[in-house]
C-alpha cells in the first residue's frame, strides 16, 4: 500500500501498539500493521483492531505491568 502521508511504499511488519479501552491504556505487542518504510506512519486493518478490542474485554494474560506518568505541558 501507498502511505497517504509521504506517498512511501509500506511493508507488513509486527509492532506494539498502544491501545485506549474503557479508560484503560494497554500495551499490546506482534501486532500486525502496514507500516511506511519512508515515515514510519502505521496503519492497522479493522480486523485486527476488533481482535484487539476481543481480546482486552476477555481474560487475558498479562505479560507485565507497567507505572506511567502522565504529566500537564
Amino acid at each position: 500500500m501507498i502511505c497517504e502521508f509521504c506517498n512511501g511504499s509500506t511493508r507488513s511488519k509486527m509492532v506494539r501498539r498502544q491501545h485506549w479501552l474503557n479508560g484503560k491504556l494497554y500495551i499490546i505487542e506482534n501486532v500486525t500493521a502496514e507500516v511506511c518504510l519512508e515515515c514510519g506512519e502505521r496503519y492497522f486493518h479493522a480486523t485486527v483492531l476488533d481482535q484487539i478490542d476481543c481480546l482486552l474485554q476477555s481474560t487475558h494474560p498479562i505479560k507485565q505491568t507497567l507505572e506511567v506518568e502522565v504529566v500537564s505541558l
